[in-house]
């Protein structure tokens, strides 16, 4: 089943959908790539997020940052 959705444009909106029509597309082809576009690059980046998320960070280096950035920022007051 496919459901009617309506926008509302803005000058912006309008400019993108110009550009996405160039090749003869039709306003509704154009929107409708754009969605499942938008869809995958979501998708992609949280696949990515979830990557990064499970890497092996090894060993700890003992190295406290913050303890580190407030011993050199004691000396700018």
């Amino acid at each position: 089943m496919t459901d009617t959705i309506t926008i509302r444009t803005d000058e912006e909106t309008e400019y993108a959908l110009d550009v996405l029509t160039q090749d003869g597309s039709s306003r509704s082809a154009a929107i409708r790539q754009a969605v499942l576009e938008a869809a995958r690059r979501r998708e992609r980046a949280a696949e990515m997020r979830r990557a990064v998320l499970q890497i092996d960070l090894g060993q700890p280096d003992s190295v406290n940052v913050a303890e580190e950035l407030a011993r050199d920022r004691t000396g700018e007051r």
